[in-house]
């Protein structure tokens, strides 16, 4: 390694798996980088003396130091410089969009340090190399803390309050850990196995998981207050963005996550009468990463037809100049799944369902629109004359997440909420033992800003417990 591996040696990320071999099944899609090849990759970070990738990070991830560490081959040292800012690198490592890799100052003029392939490495390493052990705390405070959900802004409070000696009880509304790592991210994307993994490491950690718990319902927020000495509440963002249009009632037409959330009980060979994409002509409407994960999945059970249909035109391939480094660039984005078949069309506004006799749909009716600024919130006009009606038996709608599902327990805890997602007032919820983290403070967000999330209010939650005028623990 010269010194001049930014100059010499191009960027690599792990290529995917053949398209037409991977969607015969649910493995991970990539095939890993040999170490040596990352170690190389590793060499062409530059350690500049502002890393803007550091500051891009949620996680403030020491970025430019495991590079260094990684390019000499100390993965051992890499992945403990890791742990320090980020709990879970392995599910970072596969689901982040790796807002650090736009605003490295090689991708000013050419193409980023590879990041997340890095991070990704260093774990992987790690754990093959049994260096990733359970580590529980050397004391106990005799607090004890309920984490109501398990994604993962609920498992890292969990972790980072544990560590600090207090008692963790994890509930769960699910049947099983993990949030939407659980039921909502594909296999492809994340095997299952590596949430499986890190549930155990934190179990024998000595946080107790408490599943089928609907909190508010099955234990009142009294209740856990009785139980408990302080209360985190990560409950996500689940209350998906509808439709009201015409035929939105009709049989065939269902949220995109009740599709993912029923694939992923099936990958995981649960017993259960699961809405299938299997021989259908499907239509997702939606442009982001939950479409993306339906259009993966129909690929999966050999649909007959996928189109994904996405209201906004479609963006530049390029960084306009309105859209300079090192802000995130506002560019067209593909995923694996598109490289998989179907069909993605931009510029399009459903306009209703249409079904048959028997109350199931058969198609939609949609019509062109374009940018007009002068349009409206969304800036967008129809083009007269370009309405017409699309074939599918299967509609599934990701259009994004509003907020927090209603639940009782905000009342039973004095938690207040702003429009669909709970208000802090600096980092507490209006009642002084509970606090709040993730996609139910900030809207559905980033695994990144998740896990960030709960750290800081592990951190809040501890200061709370040990009282005014004593600094945190972690």
């Amino acid at each position: 390694m010269s010194g001049r591996d930014f100059l010499e040696v191009p960027r690599r990320t792990s290529p995917y798996r053949v398209a037409a071999e991977r969607i015969r099944d649910h493995g991970e899609l990539i095939h890993p980088l040999p170490l040596a090849t990352v170690e190389e990759q590793a060499a062409r970070c530059m350690d500049c003396g502002v890393p803007f990738c550091h500051h891009a990070c949620p996680l403030g991830n020491l970025i430019p130091e495991w590079n260094a560490l990684g390019r000499t081959g100390d993965w051992r040292g890499a992945i403990e410089n890791l742990e320090t800012t980020n709990n879970f690198p392995e599910f970072t490592g596969r689901l982040c969009p790796a807002p650090c890799e736009p605003a490295c100052v090689l991708a000013i003029g050419g193409d980023a340090v590879s990041i997340k392939e890095i991070e990704r490495t260093a774990i992987d390493t790690a754990f093959a190399n049994g260096w990733i052990r359970a580590r529980p705390p050397a004391y106990r405070t005799g607090r004890s803390i309920a984490v109501v959900g398990s994604g993962p802004a609920g498992l890292a409070a969990a972790q980072q309050l544990n560590r600090a000696g207090h008692r963790v009880v994890v509930y769960e509304r699910a049947d099983r850990p993990g949030g939407l790592l659980r039921y909502g991210i594909p296999d492809f994307k994340m095997d299952k196995a590596l949430l499986d993994r890190r549930i155990d490491l934190l179990s024998a950690e000595g946080i107790s998981f408490e599943c089928d718990y609907d909190c508010g319902v099955d234990i009142s927020g009294e209740e856990l207050l009785e139980r408990h000495d302080a209360v985190v509440l990560a409950v996500g963002a689940e209350r998906a963005r509808d439709v009201d249009l015409p035929g939105r009632e009709l049989a065939g037409v269902h949220l995109g996550m009740e599709y993912l959330t029923g694939q992923n009980r099936r990958v995981a060979g649960d017993p259960a009468d699961v809405l299938s994409a299997a021989g259908r002509h499907v239509v997702i409407i939606g442009g982001g990463d939950t479409a993306a994960d339906c259009l993966g999945d129909a690929h999966r059970e050999a649909c007959a037809s996928v189109q994904q249909l996405v209201i906004y035109p479609e963006p530049p391939r390029s960084r306009p100049e309105s859209n300079p480094w090192p802000q995130w660039p506002l560019v067209l984005r593909s995923h694996a799944a598109h490289e998989e078949g179907g069909v993605r069309t931009f510029g399009v506004e459903v306009t209703g369902f249409e079904g048959d006799g028997a109350g199931r749909v058969r198609g939609i009716t949609v019509v062109d629109v374009d940018r007009d600024s002068a349009a409206g919130a969304r800036g967008l006009v129809r083009r007269p004359g370009t309405e017409r009606r699309i074939d599918a038996d299967l509609v599934l709608l990701a259009i994004g997440f509003t907020g927090v599902r209603p639940s009782p327990l905000f009342d039973q805890l004095g938690v207040r909420l702003v429009g669909d997602t709970i208000a802090v007032d600096g980092d507490l919820a209006a009642a002084p033992a509970v606090t709040a983290a993730g996609d139910a403070v900030l809207g559905a967000v980033l695994v990144v800003n998740a896990i960030a999330q709960g750290r800081g209010a592990a951190a809040t939650c501890d200061a709370i417990l040990r009282g005014s005028g004593q600094a945190a623990a972690i």
